[in-house]
């Protein structure tokens, strides 16, 4: 599988990131291990979690799937070839939330625990935290990196200018700087970032690492009526947003394009974001080694100018206003 260095940063990470999202919510211990061992067999090397992983689950309380992940590298004695990536600031309690100095520097520690490891590669923020200031959040990676527990920082779901005033603080100050952007993108979610955080991340030379990269599996094209949402536990959700008329042209330009390329609508639509030159990889998560296949086949997958045409006529979209 092909990588792409990140950032600035010296890590390599496969254009396929593998979402570990679902590690204790929709796959148990032993499913996660088998998709694991296969997205590993099929030369991927970054694996995306977070510490709130999946606390939405009943019963769950978070933490289940850096557990799984670190239980998984320490069986296989994988750790020095996976790049892994995790969060913190999620509100997993009224108590444990956001980005403060000290609410980072306890966080970390259960990570770590959790993942069975001494270091972290890629410890991002998973929200921002509009009641600290970016110094102080950036002051704690720093002393993080430092002390050897974190390799490279980075941000999701940050506005362009919380994202620029975090650079300008690390800038400021010489701490580490944010070396990537975890966004919401994929052909449906299209406009918030492409309005303002792509130049910024362009311009910045930042990484990409999309998220929801499938729209919640409506990509797939499992959802084409109200019938189909009872199905899975993301179809109300998915309902809500995606299936109207734009979502359908999509489905009906993945469908054309993947009898033509002879491959899956999963597959056109993971080729077409990571085709994107700002894009570094996309995160995706199966729930079988079969699942799998399909976002692997994407890797490799070219589109010609006139699939590409196609695809991005069907999704346009007004822009979103900068903010």
């Amino acid at each position: 599988m092909q990588t792409r260095k990140l950032g600035r940063s010296g890590l390599e990470i496969s254009t396929l990131v593998f979402g570990g999202n679902v590690f204790g919510w929709t796959v148990d211990r032993n499913a996660s291990f088998a998709v694991l061992d296969a997205y590993e067999a099929a030369g991927g090397n970054c694996l995306d979690t977070a510490d709130g992983y999946s606390i939405w689950a009943p019963g769950n309380k978070g933490g289940e799937s850096e557990t799984i992940l670190g239980e998984w590298m320490k069986r296989r004695g994988n750790r020095d070839r996976m790049i892994v990536a995790t969060k913190v600031g999620w509100e997993l309690s009224p108590t444990r939330k956001g980005l403060s100095r000290s609410y980072i520097l306890a966080s970390v520690e259960g990570s770590l625990t959790r993942l069975q490891t001494t270091y972290i590669d890629l410890y991002q923020s998973h929200r921002d935290d509009p009641d600290t200031a970016p110094d102080e959040t950036l002051e704690a990676y720093d002393q993080l990196v430092r002390a050897g527990k974190v390799r490279v920082i980075g941000a999701s779901n940050y506005t362009p200018a919380r994202l620029e005033a975090s650079l300008e603080a690390s800038r400021r100050h010489g701490y580490p700087r944010y070396e990537s952007l975890q966004p919401l993108y994929n052909l449906y979610d299209r406009s918030s970032y492409e309005t303002a955080l792509e130049p910024l991340c362009v311009r910045a030379g930042l990484g990409v690492i999309t998220y929801s990269s499938l729209a919640n599996g409506f990509l797939s094209g499992k959802y084409r009526s109200d019938s189909d949402l009872s199905a899975s536990k993301r179809g109300p959700g998915v309902g809500k947003k995606y299936l109207n008329d734009r979502g359908l042209r999509i489905i009906a330009a993945l469908e054309e394009t993947a009898r033509e390329h002879d491959t899956s609508l999963v597959a056109v639509a993971i080729a077409w974001l990571i085709a994107r030159p700002s894009i570094t990889a996309a995160i995706a998560s199966a729930t079988s080694p079969r699942q799998l296949e399909e976002l692997v086949a994407a890797t490799t997958l070219h589109l010609d100018r006139d699939a590409a045409a196609r695809l991005d006529q069907a999704s346009a979209y007004t822009p979103e206003p900068v903010s």
